[in-house]
């Protein structure tokens, strides 16, 4: 008998596999393997050690140094604008600003004289006055100056700043000598008898006060101090202030003049000329 012909091993399955038949359908997925499931790609891989950081640490002291310098320096510039304010508010520009001064009108040309002088005011601003000036080159006296050569002085333009001695003692004398000392156009005495504690006079302007803090005092100085412009001005602008043998010999209230030949030969202080040449003013 005749063998049933086997079925062909690549037709098996064509078509739709019986129910039940038992056979195992071949799978078509490209890439499939009996030996399991294929690795993960989208895992992990291989693990990379721990970066190690390394942190710097901050320069502190540096900072707080710069921060402080910063906070000095505003510090600083605040004060410094509050002192040029306040300097400001207290500066003034004419006469009428100075509460309290007192005007006359003494002319120029006044006359030289070798004999004592009876003033009106007291201490005097102007009038007959002694051919020697006292040194008013920021000078301190302390003695009460003859009358006679300190109007000799604001003849020339300074601001002659007198005290009672009897009220104006140690440090209120040194805060006076503080605005005066070493300024040119500025001199300083006491002057016994002053009915008030100060007294400040220029060539015919007069303030007086009760306290070496007030406020006015330096005003007047500033204000004063070789101002050939205000009205009532000094006569002999230009005019030195320079004297060595008065500060070295100082006359003294009472003391009789050193007669006409006294007057210092010292150079005169140069005013500077329309031009811009300079001239000089001698007594």
């Amino acid at each position: 008998m005749a063998k049933d012909p086997k079925p062909d091993a690549g037709r098996a399955g064509g078509g739709s596999s019986r129910s039940g038949s038992g056979a195992r359908p071949v799978s078509t997925t490209k890439g499939s393997s009996s030996r399991g499931p294929a690795p993960r790609t989208g895992g992990r891989g291989r693990t990379r050690p721990p970066t190690q950081v390394v942190t710097h640490s901050r320069p502190w002291g540096l900072i707080a140094a710069a921060v402080a310098v910063v906070v000095f320096a505003a510090a600083a510039i605040t004060y410094a604008v509050v002192q040029v304010r306040a300097a400001d508010a207290e500066r003034v520009d004419a006469l009428d600003e100075i509460a309290g001064i007192e005007s006359f009108d003494y002319a120029a040309g006044q006359e030289h004289v070798t004999t004592p002088v009876e003033y009106d005011q007291t201490p005097p601003v102007g009038g007959p006055h002694d051919g020697e000036w006292a040194d008013c080159t920021g000078t301190v006296y302390d003695v009460d100056v003859r009358h006679e050569n300190a109007v000799h002085s604001m003849e020339h333009g300074a601001v002659w700043i007198a005290y009672n001695p009897d009220e104006v003692t140690g440090d209120d004398v040194a805060k006076l000598a503080e605005l005066v000392d070493g300024v040119s156009g500025r001199l300083l005495s006491p002057y016994a008898g002053l009915d008030s504690a100060v007294s400040l006079q220029s060539w015919n302007h007069q303030l007086k006060v009760d306290s070496v803090d007030d406020p006015r005092i330096e005003q007047f100085a500033d204000f004063l101090t070789f101002n050939g412009e205000v009205e009532g001005a000094y006569p002999e602008i230009g005019a030195s202030c320079e004297n060595p043998t008065f500060v070295a010999d100082p006359l003294v209230a009472g003391d009789g003049s050193r007669g006409a030949d006294a007057t210092t030969d010292a150079p005169t202080t140069p005013t500077m000329g329309a031009d811009g040449s300079t001239e000089t003013t001698t007594e």
